[in-house]
């Protein structure tokens, strides 16, 4: 499917009519209950599986629908904008399976990409770890040649979705005495691997729907046949896939912001006070202009990273981190005006702006944090 840098397509329009109908009638009924209780959004994950938009970026000569950058965007976007944790699901598929695709072999994507496409298995992603959060060359997880295997043994950190994946790239130093960010290598770990374990769930402040778990491996025997491109390529995969899914939450970030614009203007034009709609005060007006006008620059921007995705882009890179960085920030700006637009309901569980604010923080923190994206453009600007 082709793409203005700019404007969305006919198709990518009726794919977001699509998602929008499914997240009403399917995801977003269940978002207070899954927030409350903190659990795996199930009934998203069936209804993704069955509309195939579970992982919509699987090419299709692997069984998947082949939606390229913007289209799974746009899927993202609209999930979140009814539900942050249920959007993790198609986010963290692609982010988990995109080193796979960026550097994997053609044996290794016939193997994992089908069952992904099916909607069968989920796919996340391995990097981080407690002592190496933004420094990942720092870490720690080793893995070791035994004969034509690899014996992997560590921790990793923060990983979304973890326990209900079957599938985890993770990545490890495989040659301790190597220099730093070179001696790092890519494998795809199984669920069923023996020695592989979880840590136990985080409590966290917003996207409680999607569990986020330590990967424990204890002496885990990987067949050679799962690394994922050569020895020591592995944080320059890990680092290449960031920069095309980054902008995946750009787009989350987009689709919690207007979700919560959306219930602020329907609540102010409801809300009466001194005898008027609360929506005719200047003061409300300005803070919802605000409000409209970061969302529309953050979508923007957003829409053009993932055309810069998926032409592949020298210039990616610097796009994805502004992607990010501005939409996440946009995310927490309009979340928080949105609950203060609604006063002391704002405050309650009552209404889901409380929610909102709580998921969007995220999106400032993950794939890399905002002082982070704001280092990686600096540096393309001053290169």
């Amino acid at each position: 499917m082709m793409f203005d840098l700019y404007q969305p397509s006919e198709e990518h329009e009726e794919i977001r009519a699509a998602v929008r109908n499914v997240v009403e009638k399917k995801i977003a009924p269940f978002a207070a209950e899954v927030d409350a209780d903190s659990r795996y959004p199930q009934e998203a994950h069936d209804a993704l599986v069955e509309t195939d938009f579970f992982a919509a970026h699987i090419p299709e000569e692997y069984g998947g629908m082949g939606a390229d950058a913007l289209a799974v965007a746009i899927i993202i976007e609209e999930v979140a904008r009814g539900c942050v944790s249920s959007s993790l699901i198609p986010a963290v598929n692609k982010l988990g399976s995109m080193p796979v695709q960026l550097g994997g072999s053609e044996e290794i994507k016939k193997k994992y990409f089908p069952s992904v496409a099916a909607g069968e298995a989920g796919f996340s992603y391995g990097l981080s770890e407690r002592e190496a959060g933004s420094d990942t060359a720092s870490m720690k997880t080793r893995a070791e040649r035994d004969g034509d295997d690899w014996i992997l043994n560590g921790v990793k950190t923060w990983i979304t979705n973890a326990g209900v994946s079957e599938y985890y790239t993770v990545m490890a130093v495989t040659d301790p005495d190597g220099a730093r960010g070179r001696n790092i290598s890519a494998f795809v770990v199984e669920k069923s691997d023996e020695g592989f374990t979880f840590g136990e769930k985080e409590r966290k402040l917003g996207i409680k729907g999607s569990p986020t778990r330590e990967l424990l491996f204890d002496n885990v025997r990987l067949p050679g046949d799962r690394i994922v491109g050569e020895p020591g390529e592995g944080l320059k995969i890990a680092l290449r896939t960031l920069d095309h899914t980054r902008v995946t939450i750009a787009a989350q970030a987009v689709g919690v912001a207007q979700g919560a614009l959306d219930y602020a203007l329907a609540y102010v034009k409801d809300r009466q006070q001194f005898g008027k709609s609360i929506a005719d005060n200047q003061a409300i007006q300005f803070t919802l202009a605000d409000m409209g006008m970061k969302l529309e620059a953050a979508r923007q921007l957003t829409y053009t990273a993932a055309a810069k995705s998926e032409r592949g882009d020298d210039d990616l890179t610097y796009f994805g981190a502004a992607a990010k960085a501005f939409a996440s920030d946009a995310a927490m700006e309009i979340t928080t005006d949105a609950v203060q637009l609604l006063g002391g309901a704002g405050y309650v569980v009552d209404h889901p702006v409380e929610r909102m604010m709580r998921d969007a923080k995220i999106t400032q923190i993950y794939e890399g944090t905002n002082q982070i994206q704001r280092m990686v453009m600096g540096r393309k600007l001053l290169a």
